[in-house]
């Protein structure tokens, strides 16, 4: 996860990893205003400086099919279980066509990209994959949704990709924020294979 990487070298350095990912965007490179509007949207809205008592942040952004895509998760993690109260999104995907539907496509990505996150193993048996079937390989169901919030950053670019881009962020930002509530990294997926599980908020 090079997002994971990110927050471990913003770690080692001593420094904030929001904070650190903003200095690195200070270079007049290609992009670099909208990934820095999305990852200042993504902070305020997180209110990142202050998590509520108990709780911890992770972060990633970065550009993924012509959009500027980043996530916030907040976590609290208790005797292994892992708790994902909330999942802040942020995109700059150029002209906002269909807002709704934009927000729509954000969402049902990050469902995706947690639910292999969480349980998204493939496993083998005589040669063959045994999950053949929602049934072996289930989805979030609702019950177990965390509080998402999606935010669009106003832009006059040309329009992005808004499917993919949500999937990507969460797996990273959930991985850093586990490492900010426990000093533990998560090097590999799904979580049970680092002897953590998953509680709905």
């Amino acid at each position: 996860m090079f997002e994971g990487f990110i927050d471990e070298l913003a770690r080692s350095a001593g420094r904030d990893p929001y904070e650190f990912r903003r200095a690195m965007l200070q270079h007049d490179r290609e992009g670099a205003p909208r990934q820095l509007a999305v990852l200042d949207l993504l902070a305020e809205k997180a209110n990142w400086q202050h998590p509520p008592t108990g709780h911890a942040f992770g972060i990633s952004a970065f550009s993924a099919f012509g959009s500027f895509i980043g996530t916030v998760v907040e976590v609290s993690v208790h005797d292994n279980v892992v708790t994902v109260h909330r999942v802040i999104q942020a995109i700059d995907c150029g002209i906002a066509v269909h807002p709704d539907n934009i927000k729509a496509q954000l969402e049902g990505g990050m469902v995706y990209g947690l639910t292999a996150v969480l349980r998204g193993e493939i496993t083998l048996k005589n040669g063959a994959v045994t999950q053949t079937n929602f049934n072996d390989y289930p989805m979030l169901a609702l019950l177990e949704m965390p509080k998402v919030e999606s935010y669009i950053v106003p832009s006059t670019a040309a329009p992005g990709g808004v499917g993919e881009p949500g999937t990507g962020p969460i797996a990273p930002s959930l991985a850093n924020a586990i490492y900010a509530a426990t000093g533990t990294r998560v090097r590999s997926l799904p979580l049970s294979r680092n002897s953590l599980s998953y509680r709905a908020a």
